[in-house]
């Protein structure tokens, strides 16, 4: 070998090391997910966004610093909480928002009739209070539940948790449909509208406080929420079910809620299935948690979130072992 092939040698592996040294880590192979949430104006739809942002937020790639965990998330509008929790069991869906009750059910198969049984269903976390509120149109004459009876009532969409909750209070008052003189299935993107022009008397809402869509109602033609506090059934439905408690909706918090209103509700929780792999869930999980308080700022809901509530109440499902990872390393 001459001296000319040795140096060419030479600068080949130096050009090789160069930039093989200049060139990033390869990233570990991308896996979308999908987050179902619920209707743009609900907070569901902020919890899942919120998740993707902090999962987005932790993400190495382009980076000189983060998590090499390749993960992309995606979060749509869907119909809801039993909506979610089907496509979860369906593999449609790697994770979603549920009221607390509709998880329950869910797992044990106890509500077949509206909500698929699913016992591969698995808690993460659960997020914010969400009482139950009926909305009722200025002068409709609305104090209590009793007083829907010939009123026009929006029961909400199929597969949403607000259907769900409002087929419990009709039930439990010995009602069906045919007690409303119109029983609408309107999204909620769409009931707030509907009563402040005039198409229907009440709306029953299961969201975190505040709400854009309850503030159309309240502030923007002076509906207001109907106190529950004395209503049998919903002391009955608290009595009897841990993933039921009273909440009261501070005075001032809309426009016409010139007193405390109490009305009774669930959580907001954040699932999975047992068939999502542990190290995406734990991604996950670690990516909401490590960026607590970013997520608490997206939204007025999230602002007394505590990991010590967070990883414990209203989970009726067993945790997924890619989240019981994190928080066994927390010491939690």
């Amino acid at each position: 070998m001459n001296c000319t092939q040795t140096r060419a040698q030479t600068l080949g592996v130096i050009a090789v090391a160069l930039s093989t040294a200049a060139a990033p880590v390869a990233a570990q192979e991308t896996r979308f997910i999908t987050v179902g949430t619920g209707g743009p104006t609900g907070v569901y739809f902020v919890v899942g966004n919120s998740v993707c942002r902090m999962v987005h937020k932790e993400a190495a790639e382009g980076r000189t610093e983060g998590r090499q965990h390749g993960l992309r998330c995606s979060a749509p509008s869907t119909a809801g909480s039993t909506y979610n929790i089907g496509q979860i069991c369906a593999g449609e869906l790697d994770f979603g928002v549920a009221q607390s009750d509709w998880q329950y059910h869910a797992y044990n198969g106890s509500a077949p009739d509206r909500v698929n049984a699913c016992p591969d269903l698995r808690a993460v976390f659960s997020v914010h209070p969400e009482p139950y509120q009926i909305l009722a149109a200025k002068d409709s004459g609305i104090m209590s539940w009793n007083d829907l009876k010939g009123k026009r009532f929006n029961i909400g969409n199929p597969g949403s948790g607000q259907r769900g909750t409002t087929e419990e209070l009709i039930e439990g008052h010995g009602w069906t449909l045919d007690d409303f003189a119109v029983a609408t299935e309107l999204t909620s993107t769409e009931q707030a509208s509907a009563l402040c022009d005039g198409n229907i008397d009440a709306f029953g809402y299961t969201v975190g406080v505040p709400n854009a869509g309850v503030a159309v109602a309240t502030d923007g033609c002076d509906a207001y929420i109907v106190d529950m506090g004395e209503d049998p059934v919903a002391q009955e439905l608290v009595a009897q079910h841990d993933y039921y408690a009273f909440n009261t909706i501070p005075a001032g918090t809309y426009f016409t809620t010139d007193k405390d209103v109490t009305t009774f509700g669930v959580m907001a929780t954040f699932v999975t299935s047992a068939s999502v792999p542990d190290d995406v869930v734990y991604e996950v999980t670690r990516a909401v948690f490590e960026n607590l308080d970013d997520f608490r700022s997206l939204h007025p809901a999230f602002a007394n979130l505590d990991p010590a509530k967070m990883t414990t109440d209203a989970l009726s499902a067993p945790i997924h072992p890619g989240a019981q990872r994190y928080y066994d390393e927390m010491g939690w």
